[in-house]
């Protein structure tokens, strides 16, 4: 046997270690250490002590696979899905739900400690009474397996497709639709899109339900203009979906990863949904920004409106709104509610919400909000509360910059990535705010994501 070379990681790929793990990763996989040298191991829970096969050997960790368990944690709890551990989607299955909350609440409060020196209390996650069947959207992909059209989520690290007849986090009505939906894709002999030949016709099934009414919309993205057979697909659709109020054809060209396409074809009925959030009703597309959780999504809105501490005479700056549902939940309590949109489809769908509502005090504009603010500014609008709801990669430097001078008493941070909350709320605190308390709420149950809100006060007030 040859000796290991000092300061050598202390594993071997192909090997069997021992490991107990002790934590969970960002992305849910489990934490162990051997011989000081940390190892990740998935589907794995703290307590656990396993078996695992060495699969990567970097610098600084290893990735193992689990082959056996040794000492079960009392954590675990049988995964409700027949799919876990192939399927990448739900990684936290086979832990028990109150102890996804506990694991959630400790990453967000060592995260913001850790990266962005940020003191303030984490509040327990709001979970939810049920955790199942609550998502609103499933997008996807479908591939040719042994001859057969199969349907499903990618396993993990991979675009290996699982076939699924049924997902445990979707509602039911999305899983019917996507199963009528593979269905009549297969009789018909509708080719699914190969990514490595760029032949074939469909590359994702979406489904999107309403709550509220029940309705239900059913995009397929395709790879080419044309749909084959499309009229006796729209039939069958129509047929096998109960609920269903239209059926989009969405078009993408390209060759990369992107789900969604810049072109639709409405195929039959309408190109939307209506879905309704605390009294307020929305039109949904394909396309529209929409939370996937829509009983926590209410539950995220009255957080949101509580931090904000409105009187009804207040001016609110919404940036990153979206297609306006918080901008117009806080419409109802603000003097007047600007927000700031960069993708020009959402500020459209924005301004309509606020028309279908009989909003007038909502105001929206299409342009990057670091550039947009700065105008309204120069041109008077003084906002009393700014609210932010960036995507992952957080917000831009220069937009903290201008919220710092624009010096808003208060401000509400909506954030679905830990990591880039606790940068931009140290740069907050450093240009005179504090964080006065966090807020996370289980959106996304059975995963590892994480949504928080920071009440944020202006040192002086």
């Amino acid at each position: 046997m040859c000796e290991k070379k000092a300061g050598a990681p202390p594993l071997r790929l192909g090997e069997a270690v021992e490991v107990e793990i002790t934590d969970l990763s960002h992305d849910g996989e489990g934490v162990g250490r051997v011989s000081g040298f940390t190892l990740f191991v998935p589907q794995t829970a703290p307590g656990d002590l396993v078996e695992a096969r060495i699969i990567s050997v970097q610098k600084t960790y290893g990735r193992g696979l689990p082959l056996a368990v040794k000492r079960y944690s009392r954590l675990r709890v049988e995964p409700a899905c027949r799919h876990f551990g192939r399927c990448g989607g739900c990684r936290l299955q086979h832990l028990q739900y109150e102890a996804q909350l506990r694991l959630k609440q400790e990453r967000v409060a060592e995260v913001l400690r850790r990266l962005g020196q940020v003191e303030a209390p984490v509040l327990p996650v709001i979970g939810m009474a049920d955790p199942w069947g609550c998502r609103n959207k499933a997008q996807v992909p479908v591939a040719m397996e042994n001859g057969r059209l199969v349907a499903g989520f990618f396993e993990p690290r991979s675009h290996r497709v699982v076939d699924m007849d049924f997902c445990p986090i979707q509602h039911p009505a999305g899983n019917r639709a996507v199963q009528a939906a593979r269905e009549a894709l297969e009789e018909l002999y509708i080719t699914p899109y190969d990514e490595k030949t760029h032949r074939g016709a469909v590359r994702h099934i979406l489904s999107r339900v309403s709550f509220t009414t029940g309705e239900v919309l059913l995009t397929l993205v395709t790879a080419q203009q044309k749909l084959p057979r499309a009229a006796r697909l729209v039939e069958k659709l129509r047929a096998g979906i109960p609920g269903l109020v239209g059926i989009v054809q969405n078009i993408n060209t390209s060759r990369g990863n992107t789900v969604l396409g810049d072109r639709e074809k409405l195929l039959w009925g309408r190109p939307y949904l209506v879905e309704t959030l605390g009294g307020l009703t929305f039109h949904v597309s394909s396309r529209s920004f929409f939370q996937v959780n829509p009983a926590q999504t209410e539950v995220l809105y009255e957080k949101v409106l509580a931090y904000a501490g409105l009187t009804g005479k207040e001016t609110v700056f919404d940036l990153y709104c979206g297609t306006g549902t918080i901008a117009l939940y806080l419409a109802r309590k603000a003097k007047t509610v600007i927000g700031v949109e960069s993708v020009r489809e959402a500020v459209r769908d924005a301004r309509a919400n606020a028309k279908l509502n009989r909003i007038s005090s909502a105001l929206f504009f299409e342009g990057r909000a670091e550039e947009v603010v700065p105008s309204l500014l120069e041109e008077g609008h003084r906002p009393d509360v700014i609210v932010v709801d960036p995507p992952r990669k957080g917000c831009e430097p220069s937009l903290l910059q201008t919220i710092i001078a624009a010096a808003p008493r208060r401000l509400v941070y909506v954030s679905c990535n830990p990591a880039t909350l606790a940068r931009d709320l140290q740069i907050l605190e450093k240009g005179g705010y504090r964080t006065v308390e966090v807020q996370p709420v289980d959106m996304f149950p059975h995963t590892s994501h994480v949504e928080t809100i920071a009440r944020i006060q202006r040192k002086d007030f």
